[in-house]
C-alpha cells in the first residue's frame, strides 16, 4: 500500500502516533500470546494471506481432465470402512465413538451457543440427513424409534447416564445400518460409507460453530477495551485519554462504546472521536447490507455457522474486474466509478475481508430493526443513550456508500448533542463521488477526506 494510500501512514506524518486494531478473526489477528510469536505469526499470516488470495483470483476453470481426476478421488471410501473384495465392513466402536461424541456436543448446547429451540433444530438437522439414508426401507420405522429417544435426551440433557444412553442409542443406530447392509433387499451395500460422511459433515459444521464462536459485544467488551489499555499503557498520554478512529464496523463499536459509558456513568477513554461510514441505525436506509436481514433467525444462520466473506469476495473479483463483467456491481459496493486505483481495489478486495461467525451476523441483523442496534440480550438499544455523551464526534458519510448510505449516517448523528457533533457528506452532484472504501482508499482521500480528521482530532487535542 502506498503512502498516498494509507490513512495510518498519513496520520503518523501529521504527528499523531498511530496504532491499528484488528479484532478477533480479522486481518492479522493471532491467538499467541508472546510478543515475538505475534510479530513472527502476523509476518507468517500476511505472506500467507496475499499468495492465497492472488492465487484465488487468479485460478481458472478446471480442465476435464482435473475434473475426471476429482470425481475418482470423492469416490475413496471413508477412513471408517475397509474394503475386502466386494464387501465392505465398517470400524463399529469408530462409528459409535463418532456419534456418540456428535449427540452429546449437542446435548452439552455447542459451548453455550445455541438455545433449547435451537439445539433442537440442529439435531432435528442431523437426523433428517440420516433418515434420507434409510428413506422408503423397511428400517425407516426402527430409525424413527431411535430418533426419538435421542432427540428427548438432547432436548432433557440429563446429566445422570446421559453419556450411557447415548452410547447405547448409537449403538442401536449403527446395529441398524449394519442390519439394512445385510438384510434389506436390495441391499444398501453403501450404506456405511454415506453414514460415515454424514457424520463428518456434519461435525465440520459444528466445529465452525465453535471456532468462531463471538459476536460484536465480545469486540466491545474484550478487544475494543483490551487494545485501548495496551495503547495507554505504551503511550503514556498525559490526560490518560486517546483519539479513536473508526471505518464502517469500527465506528459502530466507537458509537457502541461511548453508549455503553454514558449508560454507565463511566469516563470515556477517548478524548474525540471520528467515523468514517458508520450508524448504529439502518432503518430507514436503503443499505445494501438489508440482504444480511434472512439470517435475524438464529436457527436459519445456523443451516450457514459461517459466511467465508474473503474467500467469496476473492472469487468473485475476476468476474468482476475482466470480461464479461458478471459481477461488476459488486464494484460499486466497494468504490465509485474511478476513484480507486485498480491495484488499490484488488488488494482491498484480496486481503481486507475475512470469516464473518454467525453470531456476528445475527446480532449486527438488529440494526436494520426497530430501534437499531442492540446487545446480545436484546433487551440494551446502544442509541439510546447516545444522547448523553460529552465526547466530540466527527462522522463522515460517502454520498454513494451503498453499504452505510448518508441517511443511515445522520440518524445517528443526529442522537448526539449539537454542540459536540461535526456532520460532513463527502461528494459533489457532478462527482467525484464516495462509495463505502473510497473514504479511507479513495484516490483523492488524502486530499479531501484525512485533512478533515487530522484537524478535528488537532482541534481536540489538550495534551
Amino acid at each position: 500500500m502506498s503512502l498516498q494510500c494509507s490513512f495510518a501512514r498519513h496520520m503518523s506524518g501529521q504527528g499523531f502516533e498511530t496504532w491499528i486494531l484488528e479484532v478477533r478473526g480479522a486481518g492479522l489477528s493471532t491467538r499467541v500470546s508472546d510478543l515475538k510469536d505475534v510479530e513472527e505469526s502476523a509476518h507468517e499470516l500476511s505472506n500467507r494471506i496475499e499468495s492465497t488470495a492472488k492465487a484465488a483470483a487468479g485460478k481458472e476453470s478446471c480442465s476435464d481432465e482435473n475434473q475426471a481426476t476429482d470425481i475418482v478421488d470423492s469416490s475413496a471410501p471413508a477412513s471408517d470402512v475397509s474394503v475386502v473384495g466386494e464387501a465392505s465392513a465398517w470400524d463399529e466402536s469408530q462409528l459409535v465413538a463418532r456419534l456418540t461424541s456428535t449427540f452429546m456436543r449437542l446435548s452439552e448446547r455447542l459451548s453455550g451457543f445455541l438455545s433449547e429451540g435451537q439445539s433442537v433444530f440442529m439435531s432435528a438437522k442431523l437426523f433428517d440427513k440420516i433418515a434420507m439414508l434409510v428413506d422408503d426401507t423397511q428400517l425407516y420405522e426402527r430409525f424413527n424409534e431411535i430418533r426419538s429417544k435421542l432427540l428427548s435426551l438432547i432436548e432433557s440433557r440429563q446429566n445422570s447416564g446421559l453419556v450411557n444412553q447415548i452410547r447405547d442409542l448409537a449403538q442401536r443406530l449403527v446395529n441398524l445400518f449394519d442390519d439394512g447392509q445385510r438384510s434389506v433387499s436390495p441391499p444398501l451395500i453403501d450404506l456405511q460409507e454415506r453414514l460415515t460422511a454424514t457424520i463428518e459433515d456434519f461435525q465440520k459444521q459444528l466445529d465452525l460453530i465453535v471456532k468462531y464462536d463471538w459476536d460484536f459485544d465480545h469486540y466491545l467488551e474484550e478487544d475494543v477495551p483490551a487494545a485501548i489499555e495496551y495503547v495507554r499503557a505504551q503511550s503514556k498520554p498525559k490526560d490518560g485519554k486517546l483519539f479513536a478512529i473508526g471505518h464502517s464496523m469500527g465506528g459502530i463499536l466507537l458509537y457502541a462504546m461511548l453508549s455503553r459509558c454514558a449508560f454507565e456513568g463511566r469516563e470515556p477513554s477517548v478524548a474525540a472521536v471520528a467515523t468514517l461510514a458508520s450508524s448504529v441505525d439502518y432503518t430507514t436506509s436503503d443499505s445494501a447490507l438489508k440482504l444480511l436481514i434472512p439470517l435475524a433467525n438464529p436457527a436459519e444462520a445456523l443451516s450457514v455457522p459461517v459466511v467465508p466473506l474473503g474467500a467469496l469476495l476473492a472469487a468473485a473479483f475476476p468476474l468482476s474486474t475482466r470480461p464479461p463483467y458478471v459481477l461488476s456491481w459488486l464494484n460499486d459496493l466497494i468504490s465509485s466509478t474511478d476513484m480507486m486505483h485498480p491495484e488499490m481495489l484488488e488488494k482491498l478486495v484480496l486481503n481486507n475481508f475475512c470469516t464473518i461467525p454467525a453470531k456476528l451476523l445475527i446480532q449486527l441483523t438488529t440494526a436494520f430493526r426497530e430501534g437499531g442496534l442492540r446487545d446480545r440480550s436484546g433487551k440494551f438499544y446502544y442509541k439510546d443513550h447516545l444522547p448523553r455523551t460529552s465526547v466530540p464526534v466527527l462522522a463522515l458519510a460517502g454520498d454513494r456508500d451503498l453499504i452505510c448510505p448518508p441517511a443511515a449516517v445522520e440518524d445517528t448523528v443526529k442522537l448526539f448533542p449539537e454542540n459536540l457533533v461535526t456532520y460532513k457528506l463527502l461528494g459533489e452532484p457532478d462527482g467525484p463521488h464516495y462509495a463505502h472504501y473510497d473514504l479511507v482508499g479513495g484516490r483523492l482521500a488524502v486530499e479531501q477526506v484525512y485533512p478533515c480528521i487530522t484537524e478535528f482530532l488537532s482541534h481536540h487535542d489538550s495534551a
